[in-house]
């Protein structure tokens, strides 16, 4: 990543960061409200793929703005890992506002926290990868490999949702839905992902040719 969009990739994390934390102090208060531990309310707060989504954006940005050094630096600051945290971003907003958004009406600071995850990050983050991403590495192959990521999240919320019989989305709810419905819901948003993977690729292809080309023009 060039210098120049360091300032804005710590500016995306520091509020990244700002809205997990707001969130996090918001599912503790709910938790202790009902006669929960804090501890109940990190383990609620750490159900949901926007939580997760929007943790992995925020590590993304922290490391790459701060210039971090060694493997775990250089992990996050792979083009294929900064493009697979595009792709889940984008789904977050996605599924959110078209399937999520009517359910409740937050208020105050909740609504504030609720936007930064859902609306600005998202919007954020694909503008850092626009401008500081390097995508002339970015491979078809990729795309299948990235979903391992939502993939996991599928059977971890199966997994917590056989124990605590709580599910963080209505769609993937088991009690309510069973598990065949609850599969097919599945398959459908990680259709969703490929096809905004693939399409984040082909985007990333075309501007590291478009760059090419200009660097060549100008030599």
């Amino acid at each position: 990543m060039l210098s120049r969009h360091r300032p804005l990739a710590l500016f995306s994390a520091l509020l990244g960061w700002f809205g997990l934390a707001l969130q996090l102090w918001f599912s503790v208060r709910m938790s202790l409200d009902k006669g929960g531990t804090t501890l109940e309310g990190v383990w609620l707060f750490l159900g949901f793929y926007t939580i997760l989504t929007n943790l992995l954006v925020a590590v993304v940005l922290t490391v790459v703005g701060m210039d971090a050094r060694g493997r775990f630096g250089a992990f996050f600051a792979r083009p294929g890992v900064q493009t697979a945290a595009a792709m889940s971003i984008v789904i977050v907003s996605a599924v959110y506002n078209l399937m999520l958004r009517q359910l409740w009406s937050p208020t105050g600071w909740l609504l504030i926290a609720d936007m930064i995850v859902h609306d600005i990050m998202p919007v954020l983050y694909l503008v850092y990868w626009w401008l500081a991403v390097p995508k002339g590495t970015l491979r078809w192959s990729q795309v299948l490999a990235w979903q391992s990521y939502p993939a996991g999240y599928f059977f971890y919320v199966l997994v917590r949702g056989a124990v605590s019989g709580w599910y963080p989305y209505p769609f993937l709810d088991v009690t309510a839905l069973g598990y065949v419905q609850v599969l097919i819901d599945a398959i459908a948003v990680l259709v969703a992902f490929v096809i905004v993977a693939l399409l984040l690729v082909t985007i990333g292809r075309w501007q590291a040719r478009r760059q090419g080309r200009a660097v060549v023009d100008a030599a």
